[in-house]
């Protein structure tokens, strides 16, 4: 009788043996896994965070479209407007002058109304004191005059801003400064 081979048995029972053994150490296993799983617990805190960032960055910039489509509608409201103010005024100057009372009365109470209005919305007239300023001011004529070059002269039309924005420039007439002596004796 032929000796079985002892290399091949020990081979074979490793190989069942390995399948059947424990895990060398269990305590490390578990160790391993709760690691991974808070490393999946970071992960998905820092993509809450990011979506949570996002959305205060979307409310934030939908406010702030929101107040300038605000703005943007008193704005067409005020430019709507202005001819109504500048008939009533003209009116008060014509009753003025025609002195029916009652009719200059009424006018005076709607134009002083609808200033008051125009006012708590935000409008507010350009002053045109002081010199020309080609950011808040139409010149439409230049005239020589005593006073100094670019100092208003008459005001045509009012202008009105509403915050920073100019919706209508003042119209006014300028001067050119003082007039030019012809040369004598030509």
């Amino acid at each position: 009788m032929t000796e079985p081979n002892r290399e091949t048995e020990t081979d074979a029972s490793e190989e069942v043996g390995a399948e059947l053994a424990p895990p060398a150490d269990p305590a490390i296993e578990s160790e391993e896994r709760v690691a991974a799983l808070e490393a999946e617990r970071d992960e998905l805190l820092d993509k809450l965070r990011r979506v949570a960032a996002d959305f205060d960055n979307f409310r934030k910039r939908s406010a702030r479209d929101q107040e300038s489509l605000v703005g943007r509608a008193s704005e067409r409201l005020m430019k709507a407007l202005l001819p109504v103010v500048d008939d009533i005024e003209r009116a008060l100057e014509a009753a003025g002058e025609h002195e029916e009372a009652k009719l200059e009365e009424g006018v005076r109470l709607v134009a002083r109304e609808l200033g008051e209005a125009l006012k708590r919305e935000g409008l507010e007239e350009i002053g045109t004191e002081g010199g020309f300023d080609p950011h808040v001011h139409e010149a439409l004529l230049a005239q020589p005059s005593e006073q100094e070059e670019g100092a208003v002269l008459e005001v045509l039309q009012k202008g009105y801003r509403l915050g920073d924005r100019v919706l209508r420039p003042a119209r006014v007439v300028i001067s050119q400064g003082a007039p030019q002596q012809e040369a004598q004796g030509a």
